[in-house]
């Protein structure tokens, strides 16, 4: 059997409830003929619908509460609903909602300037918590509870259900209902009374969905949607830096709805959720064990529940057998505020110091005295008051206009409410109950707008024909300005609707302990809309003390390290590692390390960039000085050479082969030497254009010199044989030095056009990592530079090939021996030299060309004078001419 034809099977009878159903199938598609209706077996549900606080009034005002708990075990055959009777047990905190509505209609008729001369009444029932009682109870308040099954006759409902059916009934019809205490019921009902336009305002519940008006356009409330709770928990972690939380939630759209918008919130703040447990209500024992397992098991030190109640009861019960103690728990609104919890031992055990959102309290004058002021003597016709009575003083208060059947002795007429402390008479923190204030407020400020005449002499309710009669009410009008309605509260605050939603303001509590060994509930703070004000310091944490709870996976990376994720783990949980060289974190739990810019540099704990250090090769370091000393060496003993062969010049060793070329190739020896000088020390502008021409036009020089000496050894050889004697005559003294100035003049004029157009410049080499910046004659033209080493490698190749075709010639003292041999070493080492250079780091790469510079001129000089010394000093008797020419 479908919902829809149970619901006709069961519905009371009267021709306005037969309405409703057609109403009803048409709304949902369904076809429904009246024939098949009025076939149907009359016969009533269990809830009476006689039962409640009736008040008549110009205009009437619905209210729907759930003041009975207890409700009987529902078999899912929904055609055997249980009796009225069944339903039991009268909870105090709902009476007093109950008379929050009575207290607020009552001080509006007693109000000058909000509806004046028009009286509220109201009709209140009793749903029990059983959404289809509310909805049997929603459908006779607007529309009659005849027992009548015979007319046929459908009034209009949109044209204005009120003259028939109040002369039908003899009373007034609800234009509006104040009622849904949940989301169930509130869909429940906002869908039934749609298509009638009869507005639902509800003051507890809080599901999202009910904010789409395309399918509750009826439905408005007095409490936030859960959308803001769910926003607020998320800024409190984020807030407090929580990273690593717990979730246990309701599995229902109220839990699982609460975990998906609290990611959303967090998404990118650095949040993870470690777990998430759902709660069954059918299998509690077991998903609350299973829970509390995990909230042990969990590094989280942060654990967010968003389930009712009761389910966090079972909860704490089985933290408390595993003896866990020291969590800090984020509350929802629905046990934020629990005096069960709150009064329950295992709670104080177990949650102290819980940090919770809850409903917004705020206080409604004279509401406490009118409680303690309610006497059932004084209002006989009220069934809740009397029940209350009976339950809070053990007697009966005497005769009423309802049959009780009770046994308790009659009271005294002494009893009084004034003493009596418990959920009905506290008044210390009204929050649904202000809600129902509001609401009731709300209707009325819609009704004033509605019944308000254009003259303003002219009070709401006289006969002019221009304005609204209150028994001429329509519920789309009442609608449509509930849609507007915009006031001020007698607390002060500005009302208004958001659609169906009213901007979202919350408590923030906490659980601190009291000294009676109980917990107290402290306002710590409050959410307006995405603003969070909170007073930190009024918090008691769970550790007992006022130090924030840390709950992360990882500890924050300290300055100076970055996070790295771990695979396969939330981004919450990470390792630290230190940043690389060059690079710098000066925050905790920085994602990545920040590079330094070229001029700086990180320094040893990697938390902040310092200058770069100049650095160069400077004559007062270990390699400078080794350097410099080579070099004077260098040139020391070719000055010695010099000398020894100035003083034996006359000798047929030193005249022999041109000994002015072996005179120029001292000079330009002893010049090598001394320019590897100028590579050392601070590079200037001056310094890095001469060190480069000195060291190009020196080393020309001295290949040159020897590349001459070869052809005149190939020149003197190729002179001996017949009819050749006339080829000296090109390679004379003259020719020879004219040769060599050839030659040293093409570098020259090289390295003229180099520096004059792009010459190297001091410059820092920003690219070598360190904190050491070497500062370098940087080669501003690759090209120019390229051209000096060029043309020496070009001379050095080719006095290489002469020389090595001259080596076998038949003298006794052949020169070119010894200039192949010290052309070989020269390059070698500058075939060596260009790798060195290019792979050298810093300083480095100057003291690689520096090494290159000294090991070629050594290779020149002991390669060619260290023979003819030795002849000259050590065995003079083959300093003659005889001895050089012999073959």
């Amino acid at each position: 059997m479908s919902w829809f034809s149970w619901l006709i099977t069961l519905w009371p009878c009267s021709t306005p409830s037969l309405l409703f159903v057609g109403l009803v199938g048409r709304q949902l598609g369904l076809r429904v003929g009246l024939q098949v209706v009025q076939t149907v077996t009359c016969s009533q549900w269990g809830a009476p619908i006689d039962q409640g606080l009736f008040q008549h009034g110009d205009v009437v005002i619905g209210g729907l509460f759930s003041l009975y708990y207890k409700p009987p075990a529902i078999d899912h055959d929904f055609t055997q609903l249980p009796h009225y009777k069944s339903c039991t047990g009268l909870e105090n905190l709902p009476l007093q909602y109950v008379y929050a509505m009575v207290f607020a209609l009552e001080e509006i008729n007693h109000s000058t300037t909000l509806l004046p001369g028009v009286k509220l009444g109201y009709h209140i029932h009793d749903s029990c918590a059983i959404p289809l009682w509310a909805l049997q109870a929603a459908l006779s308040l607007v529309g009659g509870d005849s027992t009548s099954c015979n007319s046929a006759a459908l009034p209009d409902y949109s044209a204005g259900y009120g003259d028939e059916i109040g002369q039908r009934r003899g009373d007034l019809p609800i234009p509006l209902i104040i009622g849904g205490d949940s989301s169930i019921t509130a869909q429940i009902l906002s869908r039934i009374l749609g298509p009638l336009s009869v507005p639902l305002m509800s003051y507890t519940a809080s599901c999202p969905c009910l904010s789409d008006r395309r399918q509750f356009p009826n439905f408005f409330r007095t409490m936030p949607s859960d959308i803001y709770q769910a926003r607020a928990i998320a800024q409190l972690a984020i807030h407090f830096n929580w990273t690593w939380i717990g979730a246990v939630v309701a599995n229902n759209d109220y839990g699982l709805m609460a975990v998906k918008i609290f990611q959303e919130e967090t998404q990118g703040a650095g949040v993870c959720l470690a777990f998430v447990e759902t709660l069954q209500r059918e299998n509690i024992r077991n998903d609350a064990r299973q829970a509390a397992l995990t909230i042990q098991a969990s590094t989280a030190r942060v654990i967010l529940i968003f389930t009712w109640y009761t389910d966090v009861r079972e909860l704490f019960l089985q933290l408390s057998k595993i003896n866990v103690t020291d969590r800090q728990f984020l509350a929802s609104e629905a046990w934020s505020t629990s005096g069960d919890l709150l009064q329950n031992p295992l709670a104080a055990e177990v949650a102290s110091g819980v940090l919770g959102v809850a409903i917004r309290s705020s206080p409604i004058p004279g509401f406490e005295n009118y409680l303690r002021n309610l006497d059932p003597s004084r209002r006989p016709d009220e069934k809740f008051l009397r029940e209350f009575w009976e339950k809070m003083f053990g007697c009966s208060p005497g005769a009423s206009s309802f049959s009780s059947q009770t046994s308790l002795p009659l009271c005294n007429g002494t009893e009084s409410l004034e003493g009596v402390h418990n959920l009905f008479t506290d008044t210390s923190q009204l929050r649904v109950t202000y809600n129902v204030y509001l609401a009731v407020y709300a209707a009325a400020h819609a009704l004033h707008n509605l019944l308000s005449c254009p003259n303003s002499n002219s009070p709401p309710g006289n006969n002019s024909s221009t304005c609204s009669h209150p028994k001429h009410i329509k519920p789309i009008e009442v609608l449509q300005q509930l849609n507007n309605v915009n006031f001020t509260t007698p607390q002060g605050e500005m009302f208004y609707f958001q659609g169906a939603d009213i901007p979202a303001k919350y408590d923030l509590v906490n659980w601190q302990n009291a000294p009676e060994g109980q917990l107290k509930l402290v306002l710590v703070g409050r959410v307006d809309g995405f603003d969070l004000h909170l007073n930190e310091s009024a918090i008691q944490w769970s550790t007992g003390s006022s130090q924030v709870p840390v709950s992360v996976c990882s500890e924050s990376c300290r300055p100076g390290t970055r996070m790295a994720t771990r695979k396969g783990e939330p981004v919450c949980c990470f390792d630290c590692i230190p940043c690389a060289d060059g690079e710098f974190s000066n925050k905790t739990g920085s994602p990545h390390c920040e590079r330094c810019p070229s001029e700086f540099w990180s320094n040893a704990e990697r938390t902040a960039c310092i200058p770069r250090q100049l650095d160069f090769l400077s004559f007062n370091e270990t390699l400078g000085i080794t350097l410099t000393t080579v070099a004077l060496s260098g040139a020391t003993v070719t000055a010695a050479v010099f000398v020894v062969f100035v003083y034996y010049r006359q000798t047929p060793m030193v005249r022999a082969n041109n000994s002015e070329l072996s005179f120029l190739l001292l000079l330009s020896l002893k010049l090598c030497f001394l320019c590897s000088l100028v590579f050392i020390g601070r590079p200037s502008v001056w310094n890095c254009r001469f060190q480069q021409a000195a060291f190009g036009i020196s080393f020309v020089l001295c290949v040159s010199c020897l590349q001459v000496k070869t052809i005149v050894v190939l020149a003197a050889f190729r002179s001996a044989r017949p009819g050749a004697e006339a080829l000296m005559k090109w390679f004379g003294p003259g020719q020879q030095r004219g040769s060599v100035c050839l030659f040293t003049c093409i570098q020259v004029i090289i390295c003229i056009i180099w520096l004059s157009l792009s010459p190297p410049v001091p410059q820092p080499d920003f690219n070598i990592p360190g904190l050491k910046v070497t500062l370098k004659c940087a080669m501003a033209s690759v090209v120019g530079f390229s051209l000096v080493l060029g043309y020496i490698g070009l001379l050095a190749c080719t006095c290489l090939l002469l020389a090595f075709l001259a080596r076998k010639l038949p003298d006794n003292f052949n020169e070119a021996k010894l200039i192949t041999f010290s052309m070989l070493i020269f390059c070698a080492v500058w075939v060596a030299f260009v790798p060195a250079y290019v792979s050298s780091p810093g300083k480095y790469a100057v003291a690689v060309e520096i090494f290159a510079i000294l090991a070629s001129s050594y290779g020149l000089l002991f390669c060619i004078f260290a023979p003819k010394c030795f002849i000259i000093l050590l065995r003079p008797e083959k300093n003659t001419k005889k001895h050089l020419m012999a073959r």
